[in-house]
C-alpha cells in the first residue's frame, strides 16, 4: 500500500483528501499541507485527517505527494518532492511558467519518480467511449464555457479552462503545431477571462478552441470531423455521438438515414452510434492510474512531458492574444 500526502486544501484538495480516503484498500492517506490555518482545522474536523506542519515534514512521512495547491505555488512543492525522490500527482495545469514546467520535467528525468499531470478529461467516461472511434481528426471544434467562479483566476482562462481541451487535443493529433492564432478579452479579472484560439498542425488539421469562465450556462463540447465521421463528446454531462458513413450497397431499410451527393455519387448511409458509456469518478480513476504506475514503474497516460507540452502551447496562444492586445 502506498503511503499519500496531499498539498493543498482548498475546493479540489478537499476532493481528493476524500476520494483517497475511499481508496483505502489502496492508498494509506497519510495527511494533508495547507498554509491556512482557518482551513487546516476545517479539514481535519471534516475528514479526520491529519495536518502538517510544513510540507516537507508531510513529504518525509510519504511515498507519493498530489500536489493540488495554487498553480503559483506547483512548481515549490513538487520540487521539494521530487528532489526527496518521492513520486508526484501534480494538478493542471502544471505550473506557472514553461521554465518553471521544464525544470520539472528535468528533476523528474534525474530522481526518476513517477510524474503524472491532473489533466483528468483524459479520464472522462465520455471521451474514453469516444476514443476508439477518433482515428486522424482534421477538424476540431471545442467549447468549454463556465459560469464565474473567482477561484481560478489567479491564472488567465487559458491556463483555467483552455488548457483541457488542448491536452486532449494534443493527444489525438499526431502532429506538430505549425500555426496559433488566437485572441482574448479581460472582462472582470485581471486577466483573460474568455479566449478564442485556432491552431493549425503540420499535418493539415485545424482545431478552433473557445473559453469562457463569464458565461451564464456552463458547456464542455468538443467535435472531432474526420474522413466519414464526426464525434461528440460532451464533457459535462459524459456522454458521447458518433456518426459515420458508409456507402449504400444494396437494398435499403426505409428508415436508413440517407445522404444523396448527386448524380455519378454513392450514396451515403449515416450510421448513428451510442457508444457505452461506464460510469467513473474521473478523479479517483486518475488516482487509481497513479497508484499502478508506481507500482508498475509505467509512464502514466498523462506524463509530465504532455503536461509540459500542453503549457507550451497554452502560452504560445497566451503569446499571440497579448500581440492582439497590443494592437
Amino acid at each position: 500500500m502506498l503511503k499519500i500526502g496531499v498539498a493543498g486544501a482548498g475546493h479540489l484538495g478537499k476532493i481528493h483528501i476524500k476520494i483517497l480516503k475511499e481508496l483505502s484498500s489502496i492508498y494509506e492517506l497519510v495527511g494533508f499541507y495547507d498554509p491556512n490555518e482557518t482551513l487546516t482545522k476545517e479539514v481535519e474536523a471534516a475528514f479526520g485527517v491529519t495536518s502538517f506542519e510544513t510540507v516537507q515534514s508531510l513529504i518525509d512521512k510519504v511515498d507519493c505527494l498530489a500536489v493540488i495547491t495554487a498553480t503559483l505555488s506547483h512548481f515549490e512543492v513538487a520540487k521539494i518532492a521530487i528532489q526527496a525522490r518521492k513520486h508526484v500527482f501534480i494538478e493542471k495545469p502544471l505550473t506557472e511558467t514553461i521554465d518553471e514546467a521544464k525544470k520539472l520535467q528535468k528533476l523528474v528525468q534525474e530522481a526518476d519518480v513517477i510524474a503524472q499531470v491532473g489533466h483528468v478529461e483524459r479520464f472522462n467516461p465520455g471521451f474514453i467511449a469516444a476514443r476508439n472511434y477518433i482515428d486522424h481528426p482534421m477538424f476540431i471544434e471545442t467549447h468549454r464555457l463556465a459560469q464565474f467562479n473567482p477561484r481560478g483566476t489567479d491564472v488567465p482562462v487559458v491556463l483555467d479552462l483552455m488548457i483541457h481541451d488542448l491536452d486532449i487535443i494534443l493527444s489525438v493529433v499526431n502532429s506538430n503545431v505549425k500555426k496559433v492564432s488566437a485572441s482574448g478579452v479581460s472582462v472582470i479579472s485581471d486577466s483573460h477571462d474568455i479566449a478564442n484560439a485556432r491552431v493549425e498542425f503540420d499535418n493539415g488539421c485545424v482545431a478552433n478552441i473557445t473559453a469562457s469562465r463569464i458565461s451564464l450556462k456552463n458547456m464542455r463540447k468538443t467535435r472531432f470531423f474526420q474522413r466519414d465521421a464526426y464525434i461528440s463528446v460532451d464533457f459535462l454531462n459524459k456522454d458521447a455521438e458518433v456518426f459515420e458513413m458508409e456507402d449504400v450497397k444494396g437494398e435499403t431499410d426505409p428508415f436508413d438515414l440517407i445522404l444523396d451527393l448527386g448524380e455519378n455519387k454513392p450514396k451515403k448511409k449515416i450510421l448513428i452510434d451510442k457508444p457505452e458509456i461506464v460510469p467513473t469518478n474521473a478523479i479517483q480513476e486518475e488516482l487509481i492510474c497513479f497508484h499502478n504506475c508506481i507500482l508498475d514503474h509505467n509512464q502514466p497516460p498523462v506524463s509530465i512531458d504532455d503536461g509540459v507540452t500542453a503549457m507550451e502551447l497554452a502560452h504560445r496562444i497566451l503569446e499571440e492574444m497579448s500581440k492582439v492586445y497590443l494592437k
